[in-house]
C-alpha cells in the first residue's frame, strides 16, 4: 500500500521521534556529528531506527537532517556519502516492519554560496538514486527552495510524496520572520506538495494550538513537536517532557487535524510507544476547533498624527536628535521642545549610533510622546535584540502609543569591543520589517507604520534600491534616507522616487566645518559631501560655518522638494539652534 492509499483510510500515519537528541543520550556524542555517524556509527544509527518501529511507528526519516549544512561548507561529497549511507541503514531497518522511508533534508544555511534550491534537488536526485522516492523537508524557517523541489521531484518521480515543516516559536513566527500560518498555507497550494505541517522548535501545546490558529481546510496536516521545552541540568541541556503527556497533547493535535504525526528534539522511542498506544484506540469524535481568525485593524483615528499627515499629501519635518550618553535627559527634552515650537513634526531617535551605547531609543520615544505629546519615530536596529526581546519591545511602544517604527540592520560594534560586547543580528532590517508586519495582521489592534533607510550616497545605488524594494515587500512603507550634500545623491533621490512607492522624507545634514565635512567623507558609513561644499567652509570660524550651513541646506530642501514628501533634518553636534534657524529658514 503506498502512503497515500494509507492516509485515506483515516488512520494517523505514525513516524519516529528524534534522531539527533536520542543519538546524543545515547552516546553522549553532540548531536551535530549525528550525520556522520551513518559512516562512522552505522549499527547505532540502525538500532536507533530499529528502536522507534518496535514502539509502532510506521515510517522513519533517513538520518540525513544536516546534509545541506555540508553542502554549505563545501562538502558536497560527504554530502553525498552521507545519504547513501542514511538510506541504506533506513532501508535495512524498515524492511522487516514494512514500514515507509522517507528522505529527510533539513534547512540550507543561507549566504554560503548554495541555494536552497540548487541544494534539494541535488540531494534530491541522490535519494531518488538510492530508490527512496518519499520526502520530508523539515525545521524551515521560509519556503525557498520548495517550490523548485517539488517541481524536480514532480518530473523525474511523479509518485513521489512530498511533506513540508515549518519551525514556528510559540508565537507562531519562524526565526526569518515569517508567520507560519502564512507559510503554511502558500506552501499548500504549490504543486507537488503533499503535505504540510509544523515541527520543531515549540512544545505539543503550542504546535496544538499554531494548528488551530491556521486555516487547515484542505490540507493534509503533519505535526512533529519538540518534547517540550529545553532546560539546562549540570551544565547539559536535556529535554524532561514525559512521555504520556506528550501522547495525550499529539491524541489532541490528530484530533483536530493532523493526519502524519511524529515526534522532535527530545522525543524517544518510549514517547512514541505511548503514542501509538493511544492512537490504536478509537479516539473521541473529532471536533472542530475555533480557528482565531486575523484580528482586524483598528487604528483609532488621531493615533498617528504623522502618518495622517503623509497620507493627506502633507510635507511633513522629522529632526533627528540623538539620545544622551548618560542619564541626563534634560537636554534631550528641552531640544525636543524647541524642536517643536519650530515647525517639526516628529523627532526621530537613534538606536545606539554607532554601535555606542546611548539611552534606548524606544524609552525616549514613549517619554516623548507621553509627556511633552510629540511623535516620535525611534529607530529599531536589529544588532542587539532577539526575537524575544524586539517583540516585547514593540509591544510596549504600542501600548505607549508610539506607532511609528524606522527599522535599520544597524551598525556593527566596533572591532576593539567585540571581545566583552556581542552583536545579536538575530535579523536584518527586511526580516524585521515582515516580522512586524506579520505583527500587525495577527497581534496588534492598531498597526505600526514602518519606515526604512535608504542611502542614497551608496556607490552602487541600483543595489539600495533592490534593497528596498524588497523592504516594501515586505511591509515598509517609507523611507528616511541619508543626506542630500552632493549631485550624485541628488540624481538617486530622483531615480527612488520614480521606482518606490513608499512615502521619502529626504535626508539633510548641516554641515558645521571643514574638519566635520572631511570627517563625514572618510569615518561616517552612507555619508557623502561634495568636494564643492567641501571646500567652501575652508578658512570659515564658526559663526560663519553655521551661517553657509543654514543657506546649503535651505538650498537642499528647496532641491529635494520636488521628489520628496517631507524632510528629515540631522542635528550635528546637539545643534538644536542650527536645526531651528535652518527650519526658519524654509518657513
Amino acid at each position: 500500500m503506498d502512503i497515500r492509499s494509507a492516509l485515506k483510510q483515516g488512520k494517523p500515519l505514525l513516524f519516529d521521534g528524534a534522531m539527533g537528541t536520542y543519538f546524543n543520550a545515547l552516546t553522549g556524542l553532540p548531536s551535530d556529528q549525528c550525520e556522520r555517524a551513518n559512516l562512522d556509527r552505522p549499527k547505532e544509527i540502525l538500532a536507533i531506527h530499529r528502536a522507534y518501529l518496535e514502539a509502532g511507528c510506521r515510517a522513519i526519516k533517513t538520518n540525513t537532517f544536516a546534509v545541506g549544512v555540508e553542502q554549505a561548507e563545501g562538502s558536497e561529497a560527504l554530502g553525498m556519502e552521507i545519504i547513501r549511507a542514511g538510506c541504506r541503514i533506513a532501508k535495512e531497518a524498515a524492511k522487516p516492519f514494512g514500514a515507509w522511508v522517507f528522505a529527510d533534508m533539513g534547512p540550507v544555511p543561507q549566504g554560503k554560496g548554495i541555494a536552497p534550491a540548487e541544494a534539494y534537488c541535488r540531494q534530491a536526485k541522490e535519494f531518488l538514486a538510492q530508490g527512496v522516492t518519499n520526502f520530508l523537508v523539515e525545521t524551515l524557517p521560509t519556503s525557498d527552495g520548495i517550490p523548485e523541489l517539488a517541481q524536480y521531484l514532480k518530473k523525474q518521480c511523479p509518485e513521489s510524496f512530498l511533506i513540508v515543516f515549518f519551525a514556528v516559536s510559540s508565537d507562531g513566527v519562524t526565526w526569518e520572520g515569517r508567520r507560519g500560518a502564512e507559510l503554511f498555507r502558500q506552501t499548500a497550494q504549490l504543486p507537488g506538495v503533499d503535505a504540510v505541517g509544523y515541527n520543531c522548535v515549540s512544545g505539543p501545546h503550542h504546535i496544538l494550538e499554531q494548528i488551530r490558529s491556521t486555516d487547515i481546510s484542505g490540507v493534509i496536516v503533519s505535526a512533529m513537536p519538540n518534547v517540550g521545552y529545553p532546560t539546562v541540568v549540570g551544565h547539559k541541556t536535556v529535554f524532561q517532557g514525559a512521555p504520556d503527556y506528550f501522547a495525550e497533547k499529539m491524541v489532541e493535535i490528530v484530533q483536530s487535524g493532523a493526519a502524519i504525526v511524529g515526534g522532535c528534539c527530545g522525543t524517544t522511542p518510549q514517547h512514541m510507544a505511548r503514542l501509538a498506544a493511544a492512537l490504536s484506540k478509537p479516539l473521541p469524535a473529532r471536533t472542530e476547533s475555533p480557528r482565531d481568525s486575523v484580528r482586524p485593524q483598528r487604528e483609532k483615528e488621531g493615533e498617528n498624527p504623522l502618518w495622517d499627515k503623509l497620507s493627506a499629501g502633507k510635507r511633513v519635518v522629522a529632526v533627528e536628535l540623538d539620545p544622551p550618553v548618560d542619564d541626563d535627559i534634560g537636554f534631550f527634552l528641552d531640544g525636543v521642545r524647541t524642536l517643536r515650537a519650530a515647525g517639526a513634526d516628529a523627532v526621530t531617535i537613534a538606536d545606539c549610533p554607532v554601535g555606542r551605547p546611548r539611552a534606548d531609543s524606544s524609552l525616549l520615544a514613549c517619554k516623548v510622546k507621553r509627556e511633552l505629546g510629540v511623535e516620535p519615530l525611534p529607530h529599531m536596529a536589529c544588532r542587539d535584540r532577539n526575537l524575544n526581546a524586539t517583540k516585547a519591545l514593540l509591544l510596549g511602544l504600542s501600548i505607549e502609543g508610539v506607532h511609528n517604527v524606522l527599522l535599520v540592520t544597524g551598525d556593527p560594534i566596533p572591532t576593539e569591543d567585540r571581545s566583552e560586547v556581542k552583536s545579536v543580528f538575530n535579523f536584518n532590517s527586511r526580516k524585521l520589517a515582515r516580522y512586524v508586519s506579520g505583527l500587525n495582521e495577527s497581534t496588534l489592534t492598531t498597526p505600526f507604520r514602518i519606515f526604512g533607510a535608504l542611502n542614497l550616497n551608496a556607490r552602487n545605488f541600483s543595489i539600495q534600491l533592490k534593497m528596498a524594494q524588497e523592504k516594501e515587500a515586505c511591509g515598509v512603507e517609507g523611507f528616511l534616507t541619508q543626506p542630500v550634500l552632493s549631485a550624485e545623491a541628488l540624481e538617486n533621490l530622483k531615480l527612488a522616487r520614480e521606482t518606490l512607492k513608499g512615502k521619502l522624507l529626504g535626508g539633510v545634514f548641516p554641515v558645521v566645518s571643514y574638519k566635520n565635512a572631511c570627517f563625514l567623507n572618510n569615518e561616517i558609513s552612507g555619508m557623502r559631501v561634495c568636494d564643492e561644499i567641501v571646500a567652501l567652509y575652508k578658512g570659515k570660524e564658526r559663526e560663519e560655518a553655521e551661517d553657509l550651513a543654514v543657506r546649503i541646506s535651505a538650498r537642499v530642501i528647496r532641491e529635494i522638494e520636488p521628489y520628496t514628501d517631507g524632510i528629515y533634518l540631522m542635528t550635528p553636534f546637539r545643534r538644536v539652534a542650527l536645526i531651528q534657524r535652518i527650519l526658519e529658514e524654509i518657513q
